[in-house]
């Protein structure tokens, strides 16, 4: 199994940037595919970025796309995601999720096997 813990959550005004980890801990975690999801108030879960077990493919979803990376640090099994020229609707419970399925990314939450507590962020008009 693998345990992950998120970090990094805040409040900052719009136009600001922050960085979430996720130290994750198990027997290989540095063989899964890692993802970030968020979920605001009243809406569903969504994806948000994922990153292959060799950071070598990354995918994001169209909402963050060229503002948000996402890297992997496997010798400190750690996920970061670097929040760029954040607006008020990125406003959210950060999570991250871990998938066994390395041979490919996903973007459904059910395909992610292990996930955080999640870490809120907000952002400020």
């Amino acid at each position: 199994q693998v345990q992950l813990v998120e970090s990094g959550g805040g409040l900052v005004q719009a136009g600001d940037s922050l960085r979430l980890s996720c130290a994750a801990s198990g027997r290989t975690p540095s063989t899964y595919a890692m993802g970030w999801f968020r979920q605001g108030p009243g809406k569903e879960r969504e994806f948000v970025a994922a990153i292959s077990w060799s950071g070598a493919n990354t995918y994001y979803a169209d909402s963050v796309k060229g503002r948000f990376t996402i890297s992997r640090n496997n010798a400190k099994n750690t996920v970061y995601l670097q929040m760029n020229s954040l607006k008020p609707e990125d406003t959210a419970v950060y999570y991250c999720a871990a998938d066994p399925a390395t041979w490919g990314l996903r973007v459904a939450a059910a395909s992610y096997d292990y996930w955080g507590q999640g870490t809120q962020v907000t952002v400020s008009s």
